[in-house]
């Protein structure tokens, strides 16, 4: 029965993480294009890239080319960019199986208030990923080195 019960755990949790980690990129792509929107005082024009024609690297896009290497593989720039939302999305199953297993075996406290646990867990996403293991990793700039706005856009993602 235990066993049962952890499977359970394991792939609801899978799959809200990978539906919570789908949510926050409609946010994110939602957010963009806001954003792009009010840069360019309300016009339809998009910029492409950052003007210097190249795109920036995101941390999963790099997180996929050091997993690469680390399997004895280099991936181009193209490749890089395909492989990073495989990385994102399965991390956050990864995350949402392990939140899921907890739920089942861990305290029944864990479980008393889903939504408020959804949202703690995404703001521990957000401190522990964003904020400490991927500048960590080398993956992205330090906390520091970002504007406060960045860090406000990561936080409300998560949460989403």
């Amino acid at each position: 029965m235990r066993k049962r019960k952890l499977w359970k755990g394991l792939v609801a949790g899978s799959a809200a993480g990978l539906a919570g980690t789908v949510a926050m990129t409609q946010f994110q792509n939602l957010w963009s294009k806001a954003s792009e929107k009010l840069k360019n005082n309300g016009s339809e024009q998009s910029s492409s890239g950052n003007g210097s024609g190249q795109e920036d690297e995101d941390a999963t896009m790099k997180a996929a080319g050091k997993i690469a290497e680390v399997a004895g593989y280099h991936l181009s720039k193209k490749q890089e960019k395909k492989a990073g939302p495989i990385v994102h999305y399965a991390f956050g199953a990864g995350m949402g199986a392990l939140y899921g297993t907890v739920g089942e075996v861990g305290p029944r406290k864990l479980r008393r208030h889903d939504l408020l646990s959804g949202a703690g867990l995404g703001g521990v996403l957000f401190i522990g990923a964003d904020e400490i293991a991927v500048p960590a990793l080398g993956l992205s700039k330090k906390p520091t080195e970002a504007p406060l706005s960045s860090h406000v856009y990561a936080l409300v993602s998560h949460l989403v």
